[in-house]
């Protein structure tokens, strides 16, 4: 009896560590489709629009955002695009490094 409750009381605990990424992944998704939703009524994309709604809805919802990663690109695309106006304005040195952390940080 005291085996059968030891392994009941770790495979629970097993299949509970194997649940927090989903719990924790919900409400981050629930948020996204809500933001999604509004966006999609400010547009135009009302519930009646059908396909329409269902296209935006898909792109919305698959992009990623800043915070999960999709980040990284807009940081990198950031900074091309920051290296190239310093390189076009012919900056060196302390004026080019100024430029490039006003640049960054919009």
């Amino acid at each position: 009896m005291e085996t059968a409750l030891r392994t009941l009381t770790i495979t629970l605990f097993a299949l509970s560590l194997g649940v927090t990424p989903f719990a924790v992944a919900a409400p981050a998704q629930q948020n996204k489709m809500k933001a999604c939703n509004e966006q999609a009524n400010e547009k135009g994309f009302g519930e009646g629009k059908g396909d329409e709604r269902k296209a935006f809805m898909k792109d919305c919802l698959s992009a990623k955002s800043e915070k999960s990663g999709g980040g990284k690109e807009t940081q990198q695309n950031k900074m091309k695009t920051c290296n190239k106006e310093a390189g076009d304005k012919k900056l060196k040195g302390d004026e080019r490094k100024q430029f490039m952390s006003e640049c960054l940080s919009n």
